[in-house]
């Protein structure tokens, strides 16, 4: 039988940080903004920084509650900018990435208590004293590869289904080329008993220009073309080339930004149809199910009625390439 792949769009939760706290407003808003599907941003609602255990996962049952109401599906926790200040699960000293591996395990409870099954984002950096050595920088590599194979197994004993890890754009974050982002999926994945750790892509962590990246490595659209296939989260932001601006497809950045929705939509069929023949079939199964989820991380000047006349712009824009109800395409293997 042909395989299926159906695509929809969504928006990541990031836009109501340190702006609203109601979870009927956050569920509300989706649903008003045109997008059925909702990434949960765990800036929203973070492990360590947003009250008691308890009061997190009542918190986090109350918006499972208002997403049912608002007829809204919460496909995924990710994280938002909080973890991106600290080198985490890469940090050289063993508590420091205990204390983050806390911070995930923390994170799989709201998960569960969200009603959803799937926990993405980015918990390490590299240290500037340890990427440009060879070979600390490969020990380093080896260590993640092992925090990762652990987080399998743990999030498969909390009852998850898939881990992300998100491509970044600096030598400290990785994968930020496609040679490692392949070995980092290889070497998570071959015989690992614990769920499987997929790449989130982004359009716009391409910039690596900046650290002496070029050709592929520097194309949203080669990304999509090698990984496409299984990723079940996209995130789509307007931006430069040199640049991770997280812009709507809205207004005035329509005319200055590089990322074509149309793009998107024709690569990602073909990494689907060329799926057969990847190199990937070998570690981890395609995606099922894809969404485009728009991620948009505004200015603390940016007010709210502004804010939202965009997003929901984008939603009315992304609808032009994908209808309600989303796509379905089919691949014979």
């Amino acid at each position: 039988m042909p395989r299926q792949v159906r695509l929809d769009i969504g928006i990541n939760g990031a836009f109501l940080t340190r702006r609203w706290e109601e979870p009927e407003d956050f569920m509300r808003l989706t649903c008003e903004l045109g997008y059925q599907y909702h990434e949960f941003c765990a800036d929203v609602l973070d492990p360590f920084f947003s009250g008691s255990p308890a009061y997190q996962l009542r918190t986090a049952r109350a918006v499972a509650e208002a997403a049912t109401r608002h007829g809204v599906v919460i496909t995924d926790y990710y994280t938002g900018a909080a973890t991106h200040r600290f080198h985490g699960l890469s940090h050289s000293h063993p508590s420091v990435r205990a204390r983050m591996r806390l911070w995930i395990h923390r994170a799989m409870d709201i998960v569960r208590a969200l009603g959803c099954d799937r926990l993405g984002g980015h918990w390490d950096a590299f240290p500037v004293e340890v990427w440009p050595d060879a070979r600390r920088n490969e020990l380093a590599f080896r260590r993640i590869v092992r925090e990762f194979r652990r987080l399998a197994s743990a999030a498969k004993k909390k009852g998850l289904a898939a881990l992300y890890n998100e491509q970044m754009y600096a030598p400290s974050e990785i994968p930020w080329t496609l040679d490692q982002a392949f070995r980092f999926l290889a070497e998570v994945n071959r015989g690992n008993s614990g769920v499987p750790v997929l790449l989130t892509l982004d359009t716009g962590h391409v910039a690596g220009v900046h650290y002496g990246l070029t050709g592929p490595d520097v194309s949203y659209i080669e990304w999509l073309r090698r990984f496409g296939a299984v990723c079940e989260i996209v995130h789509l932001q307007q931006t430069t080339p040199e640049g991770s601006h997280h812009w709507p497809f809205a207004g005035e950045y329509m005319k200055v930004g590089h990322v074509s929705v149309s793009a998107v939509l024709e690569t990602l069929q073909e990494s689907h149809a060329l799926f057969r023949k990847s190199p990937l079939r070998e570690v981890v199964a395609p995606a099922q199910k894809t969404y485009l989820i728009v991620e948009v991380i505004p200015p603390s000047t940016k007010t709210e009625t502004l804010l939202l006349k965009e997003l929901e712009e984008t939603a009315v824009y992304l609808r032009r390439h994908i209808p309600e109800g989303g796509l379905v395409w089919s691949f014979r293997e």
